[in-house]
This record gives structure tokens, C-alpha cells and sequence, in this order.
């Protein structure tokens, strides 16, 4: 059972918070807060006032990659969202049709053995999906030049169908994104983040919030059938560790800016709640059975209901908690998606 069954078309953003009016900036959007049941309003300027001098934020690193790139399967036009790059060389990639809207829909009869041809002279061939369960995403090996390059010279930000056109791949670079030394980055915008401005983050500092960096690099989301996430690539630093583990034996809390930082972050936990470096890939899924070992709090944006998500939240902050806030989010007209308002959830505290 999902919290919400259907977002109102009306409450997607279609465009970033600065350009939906003048002198609008990222940091102007609404910051729904919950505490347990409890939930309030606010904007998102508002954030160093909420958190206590002593918290922790958990930031995601990874920059976004230029992932959509247009290609032909035959004669038919397609549009190739690059995934993830495996070990091997190999990239999860979800071959999609044009829709004549500028975005893209599932495609379907994709088989193993299928070649598609990019720009540039690079060829795809799709050799197996990417999981037993299902043929969206294949593992293809490229031929032909390296990805990396195909995506700054071809590439283009994977947009969905919910917004109005095109943005530049700034518009989906958050504060925190660091170039990867290797190119690998995200394929849609770990978008948490994306409110963060120079000047609230000097705010929080000031007001002693402090700040632990994290990677992980995110695969192309499921938007039609929202699967839960596969395994993906996360880094958590000793001194990110270090700081998570100093934070959470004391007074503060930690708060993860992103379900990416989450799953990193817990994936880096051992069964004590203690953090220790770690990178590799994770295949984790934070769930309420399992629990939120080290989190005490989670800023995230509000998407499309999708399982894997909502337990995490669950698991961060009780069913109650989030029903009610997704109640209170629909109710406020908040808007939806990665261009759209933003949801601390905070652990309801009990009185010493």
C-alpha cells in the first residue's frame, strides 16, 4: 500500500525554482517539516533555523552526468539513458522511443543482440538485462570511443515528461558535485541537494551544523513501474566516518541530505550502528524491518510514490509520520519531483 496513489499533474514543477519568476533563486522553495506526527511549514531558507548546532548533514558528491543520448536501432529512433558503468567496462543503459514531446517513453521487444548506433561513431550492443526480473535495463558493451566523451560531446540531461523543456546540465548540478577523476557521476541529479546556496550553507555553519561528504552514484530511476533500485556505487571516506560516528555519539543528530546518502551511508554501517570507510557497490534497500542504524533524519524531495523510497522513509521516521506528511503535502500544494519543494523528516524525540 502506497501513501499516495497519484501526484495531480498540477503539483509536478516543470522548471527550476530560479526560473519561475524573477529574482528567484534555488533556495526558494518550501520546506515541509516533520516531527513524528507532527508537521509544519516552512521555506527552505529556513533549514539553519530548524537544525541545532551539533547536527550533521550527510551531502552526495556525485555530479550529473549529460546520460540521454539519441541513437538508432535500425531505422527507429531511439534515445539511450546510460546507467551505471560496471567493473567490467560495461554500461547498464534503458533504451528508450521518442515521444514527440521532447521526452522519452518505455520501449518495448528491446532483445540481447540488439546494436545501437550513437554519435560519434559509437555503437552500443545489448548483451542481458541488468535484472533476472525484467528487460528495461540491459548491460551493453560499447564500441567505438568512451562514454565519458560521448556524454559531453552528445549527451543531454535525461529529462521526464512532467516538465516543460529542456535545462542545461547545470540546472541539475547541485552545490556539493565534485568531478569524478574516472567521469562517473549520476544519471539523474541526487536532487536533495539541489536547493543548497552558497548562503545557507554559510548559515549553517555558522550556526555549527556541520557537513560530511558522501558519493553515490545514482542509476536511471524506473518511471513507469517504479522497481527498486539496483546496486550502485557509493564511497563513505574515513573522515566522513569518522565525523558520522563523533555526531551519533553525541548529542546532534545525522541527517542525510537524499535517499542516496542513506543508502551509503547505512551501507557503510555495521549491525553496532558504527560507520566505517567502505566503497564498492550496494545493493541495500533501507527498510522499516531492517531499520535506519545510523540516520536520525532525512531531507528529501517529493516524488512519485515508489516503494523503495517510501520504506526508506518509513524507516527513517515511522509510517505514521510519513503518511501524515504526504497527507499535508497535497493538502499545501506542495510541488513534486526534482525542480520541486522539499520534506525534512526529524525523529520525534522523547523528553529525557
Amino acid at each position: 500500500m502506497t501513501t499516495v496513489v497519484r501526484v495531480p499533474e498540477e503539483l509536478s514543477a516543470r522548471v527550476p525554482a530560479e526560473q519561475r519568476g524573477p529574482g528567484r533563486e534555488r533556495d526558494d522553495v518550501r520546506l515541509l517539516v516533520s516531527r513524528g506526527t507532527r508537521v509544519a511549514h516552512h521555506t527552505f531558507r529556513e533549514l539553519p533555523l530548524l537544525l541545532r548546532a551539533g547536527d550533521l548533514l550527510v551531502v552526495n558528491t556525485s555530479p550529473t552526468l549529460a546520460a540521454a543520448v539519441d541513437g538508432r536501432i535500425g531505422t527507429a529512433p531511439v534515445v539511450v539513458h546510460f546507467s551505471t558503468r560496471g567493473d567490467d567496462g560495461r554500461w547498464a543503459v534503458e533504451p528508450r522511443e521518442p515521444d514527440g514531446r521532447g521526452t522519452t517513453r518505455a520501449r518495448a521487444g528491446t532483445r540481447a543482440g540488439t546494436e545501437v548506433t550513437l554519435a560519434g561513431g559509437v555503437r552500443l550492443v545489448l548483451e542481458e538485462p541488468v535484472s533476472g526480473g525484467g528487460e528495461r535495463l540491459w548491460w551493453a558493451r560499447v564500441e567505438g570511443g568512451p562514454v565519458p566523451e560521448l556524454l559531453r560531446g552528445h549527451g543531454r540531461p535525461i529529462r521526464y515528461s512532467y516538465t516543460t523543456r529542456d535545462q542545461p546540465l547545470s540546472a541539475y548540478q547541485t552545490l556539493f558535485a565534485l568531478p569524478s577523476p574516472d567521469g562517473a557521476g549520476s544519471a539523474e541529479m541526487p536532487s536533495a541537494g539541489r536547493p543548497f546556496t552558497a548562503r545557507v550553507v554559510a548559515e549553517l555553519v555558522r550556526r555549527g551544523v556541520g557537513f560530511a561528504r558522501i558519493t553515490l552514484h545514482t542509476g536511471v530511476a524506473s518511471a513507469e513501474a517504479h522497481e527498486p533500485p539496483y546496486p550502485e556505487w557509493f564511497s563513505v571516506p574515513e573522515a566522513s566516518a569518522r565525523l558520522i560516528n563523533a555526531v551519533a555519539a553525541g548529542e546532534g543528530r545525522v541527517v542525510a541530505v537524499g535517499t542516496t546518502a542513506v543508502r551509503a551511508v547505512e551501507s557503510a554501517a555495521g549491525a553496532d550502528g558504527v560507520v566505517r570507510a567502505a566503497e564498492g557497490w550496494t545493493d541495500l534497500v533501507v527498510t522499516p524491518e531492517r531499520g535506519a542504524r545510523v540516520v536520525d533524519g532525512l531531507l528529501t524531495g517529493l516524488h512519485e510514490p515508489e516503494a523503495s523510497h517510501l520504506l526508506m522513509l518509513r524507516a527513517v521516521a515511522g509510517r505514521a509520520a510519513v503518511d501524515r506528511a504526504y497527507e499535508e503535502a497535497l493538502r499545501g500544494l506542495y510541488l513534486w519531483h526534482e525542480f520541486g519543494d522539499v520534506h525534512l523528516l526529524l525523529r520525534e524525540e522523547t523528553p529525557h
